[in-house]
C-alpha cells in the first residue's frame, strides 16, 4: 500500500513521468499504470489488493449434485474415491465439494457417530499410562502355515487339528503406553487372567521408574474383567497410588493411543517376518521395543523417538 501511495503522488502530486517513477520503484511500467488507473477509477480503496477469485465459475459443481455429494458423506461416511463414481464426479473434484464445506477426512471421525475424534495429549510423564492386550495365535514349533504357506504339510495339519478341535492356543502381549511420552513396555503371557494383569503393572510401573517416569497416577484400560472388577487388579494400582480410567463402552477409541501401539507392534514385529516358533517370535520383542523407543521417529513427536520427551523433562540424556 505504501508502495502503490507513493508512486501516485510522484506521478500525480509531482507531476512527474510514471516511467522514470516505476524505475525508482523497481516495478514494471505496466504495473505503474494499473496502479495509477485503479487510483483514478477508485481512489486510495483502489490501491488495495483484490481477490484473484474468478468472477464466474461456469463449470462448477452445480449445487444439487453438492447436496448429492454431501448426503452420501453423511449418511454413508464415503470418501472422495467411492463417491465419486456413484455421482459421476472425480474423486478430486469430490475432495473439493467437501473441503469448500469444511467436512474433516474420515480419518479423523468416529464412523458410527460421524463426530470429529478430539485427541488429546496429558501434559507431564506418569499422568496416564494406557494399558491394553493384543492378541496373538501361537506358531507351532517349525513355523506354521503363514511361514511355509498355503496347502503346505504345516497348512494341512493345522486344518485337521482345528476340525478336531485342537488349538495350538494364544500368546497374550500386555502392553502398557504412557501417554505423553509414548514410551511403551511389552511382555509376553500365556493368559490375560487379573493376577497376571496385576503383576504386569507392577513390572511395567518398576520399568517406567527405570527410565525417568517415577510415577504412574491414572491407569487407563478397557472394561474386561481382569481390570473392572479385579481385587488384584485394584490392589496392584493401590500398590502405585494410581488411579483407575476405563474406556466408554464400544469406543475403542477412547484407548486409541493403545490400540495404535497394538497396530505397530503387528505390523512391525509380530508379523514382520515369518517366525519358526512363538519363541523366535517373543525373542525378537525386545529389541523391537528397544528400536519403538530410543530410535523409531513418532509423528506425533515431530519425528523424534519416545524417550526424546523423557531426557527433555528430566535431562537425563543418557538413554539413547
Amino acid at each position: 500500500m505504501h508502495g502503490r501511495a507513493e508512486l501516485v503522488r510522484r506521478v500525480v502530486e509531482q507531476g512527474r513521468p510514471v516511467a522514470h517513477v516505476v524505475v525508482e520503484l523497481n516495478v514494471s511500467r505496466a504495473t505503474g499504470y494499473k496502479w495509477l488507473a485503479r487510483w483514478r477509477a477508485e481512489g486510495p480503496a483502489g490501491l488495495f489488493d483484490r481477490s484473484s477469485r474468478a468472477h464466474r465459475l461456469p463449470r462448477k459443481t452445480p449445487a444439487e449434485l453438492e447436496q448429492r455429494v454431501l448426503a452420501l458423506r453423511g449418511t454413508r461416511k464415503l470418501g472422495p474415491a467411492r463417491i465419486g463414481p456413484l455421482v459421476g464426479l472425480a474423486p478430486s473434484t469430490v475432495h473439493a465439494v467437501l473441503t469448500r464445506h469444511g467436512l474433516h477426512r474420515l480419518a479423523w471421525l468416529d464412523r458410527p457417530t460421524g463426530e470429529l475424534v478430539r485427541r488429546y495429549e496429558r501434559a507431564r510423564p506418569g499422568e496416564l499410562v494406557h494399558v491394553d492386550v493384543k492378541k496373538l495365535g501361537a506358531i507351532r514349533a517349525g513355523g506354521g502355515w503363514w511361514a511355509h504357506g498355503r496347502g503346505s504339510a504345516q497348512h494341512n495339519n493345522a486344518r485337521t487339528e482345528q476340525l478336531a478341535g485342537r488349538r495350538v492356543g494364544y500368546d497374550y502381549v500386555h502392553c502398557a503406553i504412557d501417554d505423553h511420552t509414548r514410551l511403551a513396555y511389552a511382555e509376553i503371557h500365556p493368559d490375560e487372567k487379573a493376577v497376571t494383569c496385576a503383576a504386569f503393572l507392577h513390572r511395567a510401573a518398576a520399568w517406567f521408574a527405570d527410565h525417568g517416569i517415577p510415577r504412574i497416577e491414572r491407569v487407563m484400560t478397557d472394561n474386561a474383567k481382569a481390570y473392572r472388577i479385579s481385587h488384584a487388579w485394584r490392589e496392584a494400582l493401590a500398590d502405585l497410588g494410581a488411579q483407575p480410567r476405563f474406556t466408554r463402552s464400544y469406543r475403542p477409541q477412547t484407548n486409541g493411543k493403545a490400540e495404535r501401539f497394538n497396530r505397530t507392534l503387528a505390523d512391525e514385529w509380530a508379523y514382520i517376518r515369518p517366525f519358526t516358533s512363538s519363541a523366535d517370535r517373543a525373542a525378537a520383542l525386545p529389541g523391537w521395543l528397544h528400536t519403538y523407543n530410543h530410535h523409531r521417529s513418532h509423528t506425533a513427536l515431530g519425528g523424534h523417538p519416545p524417550i526424546s520427551r523423557i531426557t527433555v523433562n528430566n535431562g537425563a540424556g543418557h538413554y539413547t
